[in-house]
């Protein structure tokens, strides 16, 4: 709501005025009706701990975090810019490895890397699509610019969340959205239906997508639900699917129907027992033969975890000048790759002043804030890294930018930052908006779902 320098926003100025009218009483009121919809709805998420399986609802804050159209215009064009790159680099290490040949990107940290899929080399996607979901993390810096923390190019979750929020925020507030020109989100399952269709493979006239499930016990099942409802496609899971002759089917009660696009929300090591995990029963023997021969679209294709590799993330500039002749529109925050010599030097040397992340870890699991750590906390990380260089990066601690936030105790700043979501079939779209996660406990900068943060409705004005 405030400008950089904590003055007002003027284009925040009509939404302060209104959420003025309402005391706090009255926004805790609304507040508690929204969560009891994510209790009704059966809005939630698991989360996994050593011992338990806990379903909750994740937190909501009522206070739309609002986004100009010229600060979205250049998000907007930062997110296809990197989806454009983050393709032509897969499509580049499945084939000809130009990228490594000539230096840009060490040839050991692709080949070598736990994602790259060797099966995947040589294969042909059509319209050059891998990434037809991507999430790109955003943090704001003390300079107000939007930054990448991190590229999510498997299977990003968090969509469900944008649109829910919405949907609630219409329910309990229209008195404040009226007439504000927020730009609609409610058509994502549409537009990521028509991504689908477009990547099916060629010659089939009406494409069957489904979505692909591992089923109720996964902590995002609710999405997988939402998703395949706003698409208004089946959702399977891998014992409703069966491979023949190299073609995929689903089974019905009228038997076996084709199948031509999988959006599928499992791992690559879970999809075909065949070729990857022997044990897995989540996905569907013989797929990646269907696969290779073209009888079937994956979403997001089957390697596509080496490009949002912790450790890659830090090329990505170089991948862009390589691949378009441009600059990025979206810069990175500097990143330290232990991986090599001095990247590990200066890590080590800076432990206190770093944020120091595993690259094969997600969900805020394994990071050691350095600034806020205590000297036995360092001195583990310290050890951790020296340990496995390789699966390090560190990168400097970023100020995240704040938002008004309702709390127990009025309505306090909160640090925030942002996934906005592109879907790709022929070109890319992005949905105007993304999911704002928020950090509730004071001074906290881990925003993640799993870490106890929250989300609010990103309002994207015209």
């Amino acid at each position: 709501m405030l400008g950089g320098a904590g003055d007002p926003a003027e284009h925040t100025l009509s939404i302060r005025e209104r959420l003025n009218r309402l005391d706090l009483e009255e926004l805790r009121g609304r507040a508690r009706d929204a969560e009891l919809e994510l209790y009704s709805f059966g809005i939630t998420f698991t989360v996994y701990t050593q011992k338990d399986v806990i379903d909750r609802i994740l937190p909501f804050d009522v206070i739309p975090r609002v986004i100009s159209a010229q600060a979205w215009k250049t998000i907007q064009s930062g997110v296809i810019q990197r989806v454009a790159a983050l393709n032509l680099f897969l499509h580049d290490i499945y084939h000809q490895q130009k990228i490594l040949k000539d230096g840009v990107v060490p040839k050991d940290l692709v080949l070598g890397n736990k994602n790259y899929c060797p099966q995947m080399e040589g294969i042909d996607v059509p319209c050059g699509t891998y990434v037809h979901i991507n999430g790109t993390d955003l943090v704001r810096g003390d300079d107000g610019q939007f930054v990448v923390l991190e590229d999510n190019g498997r299977c990003p979750s968090g969509v469900s969340y944008v649109v829910e929020n919405r949907h609630l925020m219409l329910r309990s507030f229209p008195d404040l959205m009226s007439n504000i020109g927020i730009r609609p989100v409610s058509n994502y399952g549409q537009k990521l239906h028509e991504a689908l269709v477009e990547t099916a493979p060629a010659g089939v006239g009406e494409p069957q997508v489904v979505l692909l499930s591992p089923g109720t016990y996964n902590s995002a099942y609710f999405e997988h639900i939402f998703l395949a409802r706003e698409m208004g496609v089946p959702l399977v899971e891998g014992s409703d699917l069966v491979v023949e002759n190299d073609k995929v089917y689903m089974k019905t009660i009228n038997g076996l129907d084709p199948v031509h696009v999988i959006y599928r929300r499992i791992g690559d090591d879970f999809l075909d027992p065949e070729v990857f995990n022997p044990d897995s029963v989540l996905g569907a023997a013989g797929l990646m033969r269907a696969y290779a021969k073209g009888n079937v679209s994956l979403a997001n294709a089957i390697g596509t975890g080496v490009a949002d590799d912790k450790a890659v993330y830090a090329y990505i500039p170089r991948i862009i000048k390589y691949y378009l002749d441009e600059d990025p529109i979206l810069a990175n925050v500097e990143t330290h790759i232990c991986r090599e010599p001095e990247g590990l030097a200066y890590t080590l040397a800076n432990l206190n002043k770093l944020v120091v992340k595993p690259v094969g870890e997600s969900g805020g699991y394994g990071i050691t804030i350095g600034p806020r750590a205590s000297k036995e906390e360092l001195e583990k990380c310290r050890a951790e890294v020296t340990a496995d260089p390789a699966n390090y990066i560190a990168q400097p601690m970023v100020n995240l930018s704040v938002c008004p936030t309702l709390t127990d105790d009025g309505i306090k700043a909160r640090h925030v930052d942002l996934r906005p979501f592109a879907v790709t079939g022929k070109s890319t779209w992005v949905l105007p908006g993304g999911l704002s996660r928020v950090a509730l406990t004071k001074g906290s900068i881990v925003v993640n779902s799993s870490q106890g943060g929250g989300s609010k409705d990103t309002w994207v004005l015209e």
